[in-house]
């Protein structure tokens, strides 16, 4: 793949791969809350080609970039991440022949690092006092500018993160609900760039559909709520410091809060009860389903999604011990098994 991409690096290229990308599973998850019987549902995003979420918009941006001639064989990929963009670019771009540099903030997870070297791609931390993520966006962008040949994705502005899911996870959800013969009225996921909320949002709702979009964030670091970073958290890759410019939170419902105690300790149960290895933030998406189906009634279709694997939080606190809360949902809550549908 690498030679035949090296030798036109082209839209044929990004087909190619295309096989691996997308398609995911989607899970109806049983539970029992409170002894009480409920189901949700939730695209099992591992299934991608570095089991993240994050290749339907690695892979849809670059191949936009392509038709418009902003990426060009050769070009070096440049970009911003807190590690799975940093990761799905660093695997797809070197796939497509790209040198890949990704500025990542440098308390995250280190299989994060490990996996974006491990790609060939280069990793340049970023500290708090060097500005963190905000100044990792201003160091990414000062690099396009002192050198030739450089591609920007910008994923936290691209609109193309936003189309990605409206044309790939949104009618994903709905035909494979329609195998469960559901339609979708509730859609909750955590906001990192905002992409998968807006876009799949977008397509639930189109043709006036009523559809309720909720994006969900830490309750530990209200950044959607306040606008600027607030507090510490320990759900990766959601609530960058800041809120993207392709979040428009006038076209979305109320913001769900999450605690990341309470998400560690889901995610710990989905691995442990349902042998489904997530990461920390599926855990929190989970949380947030389960909330708004007390919210909605048992009647209503609640979906969600399973962004990543827990491969990438080894050495964090999902492979600790977590106390439990008073206050935590996941104590309330028994699962019973899945169903899936492809």
């Amino acid at each position: 793949m690498t030679q035949i991409a090296a030798s036109t690096g082209n839209n044929s290229c990004v087909d190619a791969l295309q096989a691996l990308i997308g398609n995911t599973p989607l899970l109806e998850i049983r539970f029992r809350l409170d002894g009480r019987p409920g189901h949700i549902f939730a695209k099992y995003e591992l299934m991608n080609m570095t089991e993240s979420i994050k290749d339907r918009m690695a892979a849809h941006i670059m191949r936009r970039a392509y038709n418009s001639n902003a990426l060009k064989l050769g070009d070096t990929i440049a970009e911003t991440s807190s590690g799975n963009t940093g990761i799905s670019f660093a695997a797809i771009g070197r796939a497509l022949g790209h040198p890949v540099r990704i500025f990542m903030p440098d308390w995250m997870s280190r299989e994060r690092v490990q996996l974006i070297r491990n790609f060939g791609a280069s990793v340049i931390p970023v500290s708090r006092e060097q500005g963190g993520f905000v100044g990792a966006i201003e160091l990414v962008e000062q690099y396009a500018k002192e050198h030739d040949h450089v591609f920007l994705p910008r994923q936290f502005a691209h609109p193309a993160n936003v189309e990605a899911h409206c044309l790939t996870t949104g009618p994903e959800i709905e035909r494979q609900l329609a195998m469960f013969g559901q339609a979708a009225n509730v859609f909750v996921a955590g906001v990192g760039t905002g992409g998968t909320v807006m876009g799949v949002g977008e397509h639930l709702r189109r043709a006036g559909r009523s559809v309720h979009v909720h994006p969900l964030e830490p309750a530990n670091s209200p950044t959607l709520r306040t606008g600027c970073k607030m507090g510490k958290h320990r759900i990766q890759g959601v609530s960058d410091e800041f809120i993207p410019s392709i979040i428009n939170l006038d076209e979305l419902d109320e913001v769900v809060d999450v605690w990341d105690g309470d998400a560690i300790l889901m995610a710990q149960k989905l691995c442990t009860e349902l042998g489904l290895a997530v990461g920390i933030s599926s855990g929190a998406n989970i949380i947030g389903a389960i909330q708004l189906s007390e919210r909605y009634g048992s009647d209503a279709t609640i979906v969600t999604v399973l962004p990543d694997s827990n491969k990438k939080y080894l050495s964090t606190d999902l492979c600790n011990d977590e106390p439990m809360r008073d206050d935590y949902l996941t104590a309330r809550v028994n699962f019973d098994r899945f169903v899936a549908r492809r």
